[in-house]
């Protein structure tokens, strides 16, 4: 049986994007859940990169976004189901869940109260994982993991170079491409050597100067620079689909956008909770201090999530 819905929430927003942008809180409408949806009441959820760039207005700029009064902001999201949409038989309400919400074209997002998702965006999260932890992991876990998808199943012995290896993605990317066979090297600062190490990756601090390695994962955006590190004939994939480099030598180049895939997601929860994946969180921030976490994220050099409790 579904929970009694509240008619509103409350939501982080932006209305006019740009560099002098706010974000607000504004109550919102809450209608119950269509069919395949679930509502889900936050617990936490996390401001990413691509959160910073919908409220400067770069996704205005390329016509990705349309919203006519204001866009909602945040992908990641965990909590607790409060009401199902006919047709959805594998979820109910009082499961606690994580999830992604995709995409930036949004009335509303996951940095809210209450937020609408597709069933099968969401995946269970493990007793023994946190609902703040669990949030930190569903858009970077995904965006990782469809990363090497694109790189393909390595041949023994074959080399990966992780750029921004310490960060969000790179982080999450170290670990699963050691499990899936890549012999990895991790480019990060020398501040973040004892992080990448503890990975099981070798370190860098810098790109060689020479191609060096069989593919990359390029999550630090070096784009040219980082295809000059692959061999030719190699691999390269990066994280930003509209700004792919150009191959050289026979360097094949690509890029990853990220979408929800729930079996994906349920697999790094559950290494989450088993201590195989980390779940970094730099602060937590109630939600009405929603424009002080894009601000943190804008800051850069964060090591951990910035993650908003509502």
């Amino acid at each position: 049986m579904n929970t009694q819905l509240p008619t509103t929430t409350r939501a982080a927003v932006v209305r006019t994007p740009g560099p002098e942008a706010v974000v607000e809180v504004v109550d919102v409408p809450l209608a119950a859940p269509a069919e395949g949806q679930v509502v889900v009441r936050v617990a936490a959820a996390t401001i990413n990169p691509v959160d910073v760039a919908v409220v400067s207005g770069f996704w205005h700029s390329v016509g990705a976004i349309s919203q006519p009064e204001h866009t909602g902001i945040g992908w990641d999201v965990a909590g607790t189901v409060v009401a199902v949409g006919a047709g959805v038989t594998d979820l109910a309400v009082g499961d606690r869940v994580a999830g992604l919400h995709g995409g930036v074209d949004h009335p509303v997002g996951t940095i809210a109260e209450h937020v609408t998702l597709a069933a099968s965006d969401v995946a269970r999260v493990p007793d023994g994982l946190a609902l703040t932890e669990a949030a930190t992991l569903p858009l970077n876990t995904l965006t990782a993991a469809q990363l090497l998808d694109l790189l393909g199943e390595p041949t023994p012995g074959a080399t990966l170079l992780v750029t921004g290896a310490a960060g969000a993605v790179g982080g999450h990317a170290l670990r699963l491409a050691a499990a899936r066979g890549w012999a990895v090297t991790g480019l990060a600062r020398p501040s973040d050597r004892a992080y990448v190490e503890a990975a099981g990756a070798a370190f860098v601090d810098a790109l060689p100067e020479a191609p060096a390695f069989d593919a990359v994962a390029d999550t630090a955006v070096l784009a040219e620079a980082a295809v000059a590190a692959v061999v030719d004939g190699g691999l390269y994939a990066g994280v930003i689909p509209l700004a792919v480099p150009a191959g050289e030598r026979g360097v094949r180049t690509t890029a990853v956008m990220a979408s929800a895939d729930d079996a994906t997601l349920a697999h790094a929860l559950e290494e989450a909770a088993a201590g195989r994946l980390d779940t970094r969180v730099h602060v937590t921030l109630p939600l009405a201090e929603a424009d002080k976490a894009v601000r943190t994220v804008a800051a850069g050099g964060v090591r951990g999530r910035v993650v908003v409790l509502p």
